[in-house]
C-alpha cells in the first residue's frame, strides 16, 4: 500500500500554476514542508520537455513570458520571430526556475515527485488526505496535509475520439500530448499522416508534419461542431512589436464588452452608448476581414480548402484560435494538405473511413482532439461541494433553483450594460451536461457554511483559460496564500455567489461554446489580474494612468508585488 507522508502543503501539478504556487507560499513559509506532484515524467506542464518539439513556438513574446523575480534569457534570433519565441525556451526557463530556488537548503525541484499520480482525495478531520500512485511501479503513496493547492492544469489528460476499428489499424494513433517525443516526422515507415482537429495543435501539426516531408491530410468534423480555428496574424501595429503585446495593453481590453474591465464614462461608450457598439462592430468586423483575407480561404483550384474558414465572427471567440508563428501557413496548407470534412467511421489497417464516403490513406493518426477536465480525482460529489464542473442532475433542486435565480439577475444586468451580447450569431454552440466552474474569483470554494474563514484549506490556480499565465498564476498565488493564511477578508457568501453568476452569465454571453464552463478570459488577463490586486491592497505593478492605458504589461511590472505584500500582510521571510 505504500507510506505515509505529512507535509504542510500539497500542491498537485508541476506546471507554470504548481511552480509558482509552490513558490511564492515558500517565500513567505520558508520552512515549510511542500512537496509537488506531477503525473508526468518531468517538469513544466503543458511546456515539458517531453510534450515539445523542436518546432513548437510560444503564443506569448519575450519579457511577458516569465516570473517577475527571474528573467527569461533572450533567445537567439533564429529562434525569434516577431519577440514569439521556440516553446523549448520556455522548457528550459522552468527547468532553470526549479533548480535556482532554494529554501532551507532544498530547490523547488527537490520537492517534486514526478510520475507520481493523484487516485483520489479525501477531507479527514479538518485537514486532505491524497492517495496516489507512481505511474511506473504502481507503488501506492498517502500524503496527509492541511492545505492543499490543486494546480493540474487544463491540458494534461488528453480527450481522445472513439475510433471504431482501432484495433486492426496497423499504425500509430497519438495524440497531440505526445506528438512531440514520438518518432512520426523522422520515421520512413510512416508516409501518410492524418490529423484530426480543426485547433491550433492541430494546424502546428498539419504544418510540422509537411515540412518532415510527409503526405498530410486534414480531417476537419461535419456535424455538432464549432468549426475550424480562427488563426490570425501575429504582426503588430505603430509602437507595439506584434499583436501580442497590443492585446496586452489595458486599452485592447476595453475594446471587449468584459465585466472585468469596469465600467467607467470610456467603457459605457464603447458597449452601451448609441455610437460605440456600432464603433467597436466595425472595428472587431475589420479584423476579421483582415484575417480572412490573408488567409485567402477562397482559393481557386484547392480543394475544401474554403472549408477551413471559421464558422463564426472572430469577435465571438465560439471557436478555437491563435496566433500564427510562421508566415507561409497557409500557403503550405493549400499547396500540400488534403482537407477533408467528415465525421469518423471507422479504420482499417491504413485507412481512415469518413461517413461521407472518403477513404484518407493513413499511417499514423493525430488527434488534436483537446482535453479531458484534470480534476478527476475528485467524485461528483465533492465537485458539487466544491464549485467544480458536475453533472446538472446531481445538484440539489434547492441549488438549482438558486443558481437559475441568481442567473437570471446576472443575465439581466449583463444585457443591459452591454447589449450587443444579446445576439449572437447563428452558429452551433456545444451542448453540456455539467455546471460551470463556480470558484470564488476562480480560485477558491464558496463557503457553504456562511462564514468563508471556517475552512481556507484548499485553493485551484490555472483553472482558467487565458493567453499567458505567468502573470495570473503569480496574481492567484499572492491571492491564494493570503486567503489561505486567513488574511484576506471575503465578502459574504450571498455577494460571492452573486459575483460568480455574474461572471458565468457574462461568459456564456461572450464566449458561446467556449464559454459554457464560465472559465474563459480570452482577452481579461490584465482585467482579472487587477481585481485580484485589488482585492489585495496591491498597486506596486502600476506605472502612472497614461502608461497603465498605452503600454504592454510585462513581467518586470510584478517585481515589486512582493515586497508590498510581505509588508502590508506581516510577513518576514528570508532571503534564498
Amino acid at each position: 500500500m505504500g507510506d505515509v507522508s505529512e507535509v504542510d502543503v500539497l500542491v498537485i501539478g508541476a506546471g507554470i500554476s504548481g511552480i509558482s504556487a509552490a513558490k511564492f507560499w515558500l517565500d513567505t513559509h520558508f520552512d515549510s514542508r511542500v512537496v509537488i506532484l506531477d503525473r508526468d515524467n518531468c517538469i513544466g506542464g503543458t511546456w515539458n520537455s517531453r510534450r515539445g518539439y523542436d518546432t513548437f513556438w510560444t503564443q506569448w513574446t519575450v519579457g511577458t513570458a516569465e516570473f517577475s523575480d527571474q528573467p527569461m534569457p533572450r533567445p537567439p534570433d533564429e529562434d525569434l520571430y516577431l519577440e514569439f519565441f521556440k516553446a523549448k525556451h520556455t522548457t528550459k526557463y522552468l527547468n532553470d526556475y526549479v533548480d535556482s530556488h532554494s529554501y532551507s537548503g532544498q530547490t523547488l525541484r527537490n520537492r517534486v515527485r514526478l510520475s507520481t499520480e493523484v487516485q483520489s482525495v479525501q477531507k479527514i478531520d479538518g485537514g486532505w488526505t491524497v492517495l496516489s500512485k507512481e505511474r511506473e511501479t504502481l507503488v501506492q503513496h498517502t500524503f496527509q496535509t492541511a492545505k492543499l493547492i490543486v494546480a493540474s492544469g487544463l491540458t494534461s489528460i488528453p480527450n481522445m475520439p472513439s475510433l471504431p476499428g482501432i484495433e486492426g489499424f496497423l499504425g500509430q494513433v497519438i495524440h497531440q500530448d505526445g506528438f512531440g517525443s514520438s518518432d512520426v516526422l523522422t520515421s520512413p515507415d510512416v508516409k501518410n499522416i492524418t490529423v484530426l482537429g480543426g485547433g491550433k495543435s492541430s494546424a502546428d501539426m498539419v504544418y510540422e508534419s509537411v515540412k518532415a516531408g510527409k503526405a498530410v491530410s486534414w480531417v476537419l468534423e461535419a456535424t455538432d461542431t464549432t468549426g475550424p480555428g480562427f488563426f490570425l496574424s501575429p504582426k503588430g501595429a505603430g509602437p507595439y512589436k506584434n499583436a501580442f503585446e497590443i492585446g496586452m495593453t489595458r486599452l485592447a481590453g476595453t475594446f471587449t464588452p468584459s465585466i472585468m474591465n469596469g465600467t467607467n464614462w470610456w467603457t459605457r461608450f464603447l458597449h452601451s452608448s448609441k455610437y460605440g457598439p456600432k464603433l467597436m462592430a466595425g472595428f472587431w468586423d475589420s479584423v476579421d476581414t483582415k484575417a480572412r483575407t490573408e488567409a485567402d480561404y477562397q482559393r481557386k483550384n484547392v480543394q475544401n480548402f474554403d472549408k477551413l474558414s471559421p464558422h463564426s465572427p472572430i469577435f465571438w471567440q465560439n471557436c478555437t484560435g491563435g496566433l500564427l508563428n510562421h508566415q507561409d501557413f497557409f500557403d503550405t496548407v493549400a499547396d500540400n494538405v488534403r482537407v477533408y470534412v467528415g465525421d469518423i467511421d471507422r479504420l482499417d489497417k491504413d485507412v481512415l473511413h469518413l461517413k461521407g464516403g472518403d477513404q484518407v490513406p493513413t499511417d499514423t493518426l493525430l488527434c488534436g482532439t483537446g482535453w479531458h477536465l484534470s480534476l478527476q480525482f475528485f467524485s461528483e460529489e465533492q465537485c458539487r461541494q466544491l464549485g467544480l464542473p458536475h453533472p446538472v442532475d446531481n445538484e440539489t433542486p434547492g441549488e438549482e433553483s438558486n443558481w437559475a435565480a441568481l442567473e437570471a439577475d446576472a443575465d439581466a444586468k449583463v444585457l443591459a450594460t452591454f447589449p450587443q451580447l444579446a445576439n449572437p450569431p447563428p452558429v452551433f454552440i456545444k451542448p453540456t451536461t455539467e455546471t460551470p466552474y463556480r470558484l470564488y474569483r476562480h480560485v477558491v470554494p464558496l463557503s457553504e457554511s456562511g462564514d468563508a474563514s471556517k475552512d481556507r484549506s484548499i485553493v485551484f490556480i490555472g483553472q482558467v483559460g487565458v493567453g499567458n499565465y505567468f502573470p495570473v498564476v503569480e496574481c492567484q498565488a499572492l491571492w491564494t496564500t493570503a486567503y489561505l493564511d486567513g488574511k484576506l477578508e471575503l465578502p459574504s457568501v450571498e455577494e460571492q455567489k452573486k459575483e460568480v453568476a455574474l461572471f458565468t452569465t457574462w461568459c456564456r454571453r461572450r464566449y458561446l461554446s467556449n464559454g459554457r464552463r464560465g472559465n474563459a478570459m480570452t482577452f481579461e488577463v490584465i482585467g482579472y489580474t487587477d481585481t485580484l490586486l485589488r482585492d489585495l491592497g496591491l498597486h506596486s505593478n502600476r506605472k502612472g494612468w497614461f502608461k497603465d492605458i498605452f503600454s504592454s504589461v510585462w513581467a518586470r511590472d510584478f517585481r515589486g508585488l512582493k515586497a508590498e505584500f510581505m509588508e502590508k500582510y506581516g510577513y518576514n521571510g528570508i532571503e534564498e
